[in-house]
């Protein structure tokens, strides 16, 4: 139904986790505190898998590490990560409802000349009693996550005949608790 693969597998640790850890660490180019990992989203044939970490001198490092498989179970290869920083951070906003971070990692032709970017969005649900957060590209649902942990991933169209991606947070009832632009508003 959506671009993306549902995530796959459990969020990374032990081994795992510091390998991803090492490869997210040298995008960042600097040494990181705990690395906190979002659930993994496949995406044109490679796996994404979201991190932020504070940073040392403050602030945060929010990116990716992403690989491939040749097929399920197979040895992960071709990794690649990126990392950017912010001293935007939830702790110093307590307003917030969610804590989202963005990376365009495709560009999409559509038709009649349109063009629009292929964005990975990941995030924490700042309110309680979320189960699942959705990308939504003006009137259409683009993707969906089941939260883990309070953390999601996304994989959305955006920048699309004018529309930009917007996130939702919903509760088990189908209750929406919380609604982010991607862009902040003037």
């Amino acid at each position: 139904m959506f671009a993306a693969e549902p995530p796959q597998e459990p969020l990374p640790y032990g081994r795992w986790g510091e390998a991803l850890g090492g490869h997210f660490e040298r995008a960042a180019e600097t040494a990181l505190g705990e690395i906190t990992w979002f659930p993994d989203r496949t995406w044109g044939g490679h796996t994404y898998v979201p991190a932020t970490a504070p940073a040392e001198e403050g602030g945060e490092v929010f990116g990716y590490v992403s690989y491939t498989r040749e097929h399920e179970g197979a040895q992960a290869t071709d990794f690649a990560a990126a990392a950017d920083f912010t001293d935007e951070t939830a702790a110093e906003n307590p307003d917030w409802t969610l804590d989202l971070s963005d990376h365009e990692i495709g560009r999409w032709r559509g038709p009649e000349g349109r063009r629009g970017v292929i964005t990975l969005v990941w995030g924490v649900a700042l309110v309680p009693n979320g189960v699942a957060a959705t990308a939504e590209l003006g009137p259409t649902t683009t993707d969906q996550c089941t939260l883990v942990e309070d953390r999601f991933t996304l994989v959305s169209l955006d920048a699309y005949t004018g529309d930009y991606v917007e996130v939702r947070l919903y509760g088990a009832r189908g209750a929406e608790l919380a609604r982010e632009s991607l862009y902040e508003e003037d």
